[in-house]
């Protein structure tokens, strides 16, 4: 009967729409199952937002700069387990950030030890102990129930018993916590009007859930911010984020599963509710033809994925997609300097925060990744700074050309300003600087309006009230960071695994 079974999967084909860790994850799984795997990318180079470009001899990192899930039981080391691949080599980040507020030299460092973090905490936020205990509860529960895989939220019977069958006793501690927000949290007990705690939250989260404390579901603020202690942590790839999508690829035609880059979809044909095909182009010779398969799955934004299905998507689903909350974008500047524009025993990555009265608002803070020397990003005695601040997508598209240009110069020279105050940036320490906008973002990655990030971690749109991998479309499959749990590349990984799984259950 196995046989039989590996036998019908390696006739039916599936076709992976996007080729960013989420997409490749999915396609590197269900090649190493027997599946006829096609994974499809209108990019130059595999990644989606956590690929890499080079300069002059540097190397950056596009977007995701970090990466959770490596250790023992950690979601990439027991993917890459299954594919019989080896993981990137890796440094731990500590601390995982180093986040200076406005006016203080000193940074609150977000260290890997938890009874360091602890001391730190303390120290930093007096009487906040009893919080910070809650988020450790609730950290440690949902963790292991994550660890059992459910599928959230469940849309199937299936679904339904994967879910069940991960809940156990300990689980029942967070579901008071359900409707609460971190904004709750301080408030229960006397911290909301703590502004160095609050406004410490607000950056740490808007990094993670796209919104700040007020808005951030409690229970998705315990993991977000718990993840980054040992035994878990954030690390830095040997050589660049590239890596990582570089060994799912092997992985992929290891297994027989096939990659076309340059390659997009226009149309995910639908009939009688069900997946019959797409429509691809190949950007190169401008030929379009229509490939059958059994099933897709789509590494995409929900908002590309409305796009691409058309009129076939339920009234229901259309609404709620039209209804959320606009994204963010980016603004991103990429500098590779001297090493000597680098402070001592700078921290991998920091955060800024300029102005109080500005809170996170837009170009008021920024989130920094610098290089270590010979980890592969940049020539000996070189170094890069790559610094990125949320901001509003739309902007950057209200603009004529000349607009946009202008835009992008004032925030380049604020933001190179602003770094100036931390690093030694003269001309001559600068040996090249370019910058990325939300304009650049949609461009190489595809990504409606360049909006980067995911879904906001608000308690209308998180785990059980996220969306699922499983969409209204019989066979068709949603991963990436609109999903559950979907942020970074370990929540896009989670989400590929999911579909996965799925897909086999059907």
């Amino acid at each position: 009967m196995a046989s039989q079974n590996l036998s019908n999967r390696k006739t039916h084909r599936v076709t992976v729409i996007g080729a960013g860790i989420g997409g490749l994850t999915a396609g590197a799984l269900l090649a190493r199952r027997g599946y006829q795997v096609l994974v499809l990318d209108q990019a130059l180079v595999p990644g989606g937002c956590a690929s890499t470009f080079k300069r002059r001899g540097f190397t950056f990192d596009v977007g995701a700069t970090q990466v959770a899930g490596l250790e023992a039981g950690g979601i990439h080391k027991r993917i890459f387990e299954e594919l019989e691949i080896d993981l990137p080599a890796a440094m731990p980040c500590d601390p995982a950030c180093a986040v200076f507020l406005p006016g203080e030299s000193v940074p609150i460092n977000v260290w890997r030890d938890p009874e360091k973090w602890k001391i730190e905490r303390q120290r930093q936020f007096p009487g906040s102990e009893p919080f910070w205990q809650l988020m450790a509860t609730l950290f440690n529960a949902s963790w292991k129930f994550q660890a059992r895989d459910p599928v959230l939220p469940p849309r199937s019977l299936w679904d339904l018993r994967q879910l069940l069958s991960s809940v156990r006793p300990d689980t029942l501690v967070t579901v008071p916590f359900t409707f609460m927000s971190v904004g709750d949290a301080l408030r229960r007990y006397g911290l909301y009007e703590n502004q160095r705690l609050r406004t410490f939250l607000d950056l740490q989260l808007k990094l993670y859930s796209q919104v700040d404390a007020d808005e951030t579901a409690l229970l998705y603020a315990a993991t977000a911010l718990g993840v980054s202690q040992e035994p878990q942590g954030l690390f830095h790839l040997q050589g660049s984020m590239q890596v990582l999508s570089d060994r799912l690829v092997e992985a992929l035609e290891k297994y027989g599963g096939k990659l076309l880059m340059r390659h997009s979809v226009e149309k995910i044909e639908v009939s009688g509710g069900k997946v019959t095909g797409v429509r691809i182009r190949n950007q190169k010779t401008s030929q379009v033809w229509k490939e059958p398969t059994e099933q897709v799955v789509a590494n995409l934004t929900v908002q590309n994925l409305l796009k691409l299905v058309g009129d076939a998507m339920p009234r229901g689903y259309r609404r709620r997609v039209e209804k959320l909350p606009p994204a963010s974008g980016a603004f991103v500047i990429y500098l590779g300097v001297e090493q000597s524009a680098i402070p001592l025993d700078c921290p991998p990555h920091l955060q800024f925060l300029y102005d109080y009265s500005g809170a996170i608002a837009e170009n008021n803070s920024l989130f920094v990744s610098v290089s270590k020397p010979g980890d592969g990003r940049a020539p000996e005695g070189k170094a890069t700074i790559i610094a990125s601040s949320f901001t509003d997508s739309q902007r950057w598209w209200l603009n004529s050309q000349q607009d946009y240009n202008s835009l992008k110069q004032n925030y380049t020279k604020k933001a190179i300003a602003r770094l100036a105050e931390y690093f030694y940036l003269k001309p001559e320490t600068i040996l090249h600087q370019e910058a990325a906008t939300p304009r650049t973002f949609a461009h190489f990655t595809g990504r409606e309006q360049g909006i980067v990030g995911g879904i906001g971690q608000r308690i209308s749109t998180f785990g059980p009230f996220g969306f699922a991998t499983r969409t209204p479309i019989n066979c068709l499959w949603l991963v990436g960071d609109s999903t559950h749990p979907g942020e970074g590349t370990a929540g896009v990984s989670y989400s590929a695994l999911t579909a996965v799984r799925q897909i086999e259950a059907s």
